[in-house]
């Protein structure tokens, strides 16, 4: 018999070649963007282009991760997990990158040129903001730290990547704001709402169905 399309996806996924595959194609967009750079392809701002390259795959990574449970749920292919870690990883190295590039190539790595940055352009602050509500979640991403935190304590911190992911596209939308360019901040945004909706109908009904099931039991008790 023939294996259908979703059972041989989810073989796929548990292939041991997945996960090298995902870290190499994550890879991709920063060796294309050296290859620029060894090439003198990097535009007329080369310090401008790494920023924002390093920094929209940050975003495209970070969002990527946060489709990763709603398209476990919609696709019952539950070996998408396998790859959560890994691309959360990646957004937060590719974070650090856009922080590096941003500190180096613009303020040369001043501590007192990055502030008077942020003060000129607030939307800076919101980007380092996301940052540091991501530090936490690359630190303990290890099954050690799961452990040593306990599970629930686990999940409640890496909530944080909510907000981290509000904050990056907020920090992106304002960011292109100045120069009147926002339509590609906006689509990200209504996909981070689709993402953070998703999660909150299936909270929303799972409460709705343990309280069913509560009144239930309440009046089976009584009967």
């Amino acid at each position: 018999m023939t294996p259908s399309a979703p059972s041989l996806a989810r073989r796929l996924l548990r292939h041991k070649v997945v996960k090298p595959a995902v870290f190499v194609l994550c890879l991709l967009p920063l060796l294309h963007l050296v290859w620029r750079g060894l090439s003198d392809d990097l535009g007329p701002n080369p310090e401008q282009t790494v920023i924002w390259t390093t920094g929209l795959w940050a975003l495209r990574l970070l969002l990527l991760t946060l489709a990763i449970t709603p398209l476990r749920k919609l696709s019952g292919w539950a070996e998408l997990a396998r790859l959560r870690r890994l691309l959360g990883l990646f957004a937060f190295a590719y974070a650090m990158l856009h922080f590096t590039a941003w500190f180096g190539l613009v303020n040369g790595f001043h501590a007192d040129m990055a502030l008077h940055d942020i003060v000129r352009h607030p939307f800076v602050l919101a980007g380092m903001t996301a940052l540091l509500l991501l530090l936490p979640l690359a630190l303990t991403s290890t099954n050690g730290m799961i452990k040593r935190l306990g599970a629930a304590r686990w999940q409640r911190l890496h909530r944080l990547i909510y907000v981290a992911g509000a904050v990056a596209v907020f920090h992106f939308w304002w960011g292109k704001l100045a120069k009147n360019n926002t339509a590609t901040p906006t689509a990200y945004a209504a996909i981070l709402v689709l993402l953070l909706g998703l999660r909150l109908w299936w909270a929303w009904r799972a409460a709705r169905n343990r309280r069913g099931a509560g009144a239930q039991g309440s009046s089976r008790s009584l009967a």
